[in-house]
């Protein structure tokens, strides 16, 4: 893959612009990884609103009717469902791995496979989440597979 930026006063904006000779897996993830870029949450946190990038992200959780939003260093409360997250994200590399959880892929650091089909994922920050058995084999798809 080549990557060409051409620096110049005459953009208003940014352009991308991919050339190939076919589209494939890897050009969708090129496409998606650029957009997430612009996907931004809003979370809640001591009482102010904070706007969130999507890619800082680790992971989404529900918990007693209540969802909150994982980063590196930080919880933060939305008002959003989580099925309402899973839309807005789904297109991007966020993935439902629990009833009550969705995770970021790009902020996995490791994988292992678990007892009854289930997954523990270890995240960027070394926290760890257990992907269910029902959505493991969703999971393993997506990677590519995965040996157990």
């Amino acid at each position: 893959m080549k990557i060409k930026i051409n620096i110049d006063d005459k953009y208003d904006d940014m352009e991308i612009i991919i050339n190939s000779s076919k589209l494939d897996g890897e050009i969708d993830k090129v496409i998606s990884s650029l957009r997430i870029l612009d996907q931004k949450l809003t979370g809640m946190r001591d009482g102010q609103t904070y706007i969130l990038d999507a890619k800082q992200i680790l992971y989404i959780d529900s918990v007693n009717k209540k969802t909150f939003i994982y980063s590196a260093k930080q919880i933060y409360e939305t008002p959003l469902k989580l099925y309402e997250i899973e839309e807005k994200l789904g297109n991007y590399d966020f993935a439902r791995v629990s009833k009550s959880c969705i995770l970021n892929f790009n902020m996995i650091k490791a994988l292992k496979a678990d007892l009854d089909g289930r997954l523990l994922v270890t995240m960027e920050n070394n926290e760890q989440l257990v992907v269910s058995r029902q959505y493991a084999i969703e999971i393993k798809k997506k990677l590519g597979g995965m040996r157990r």
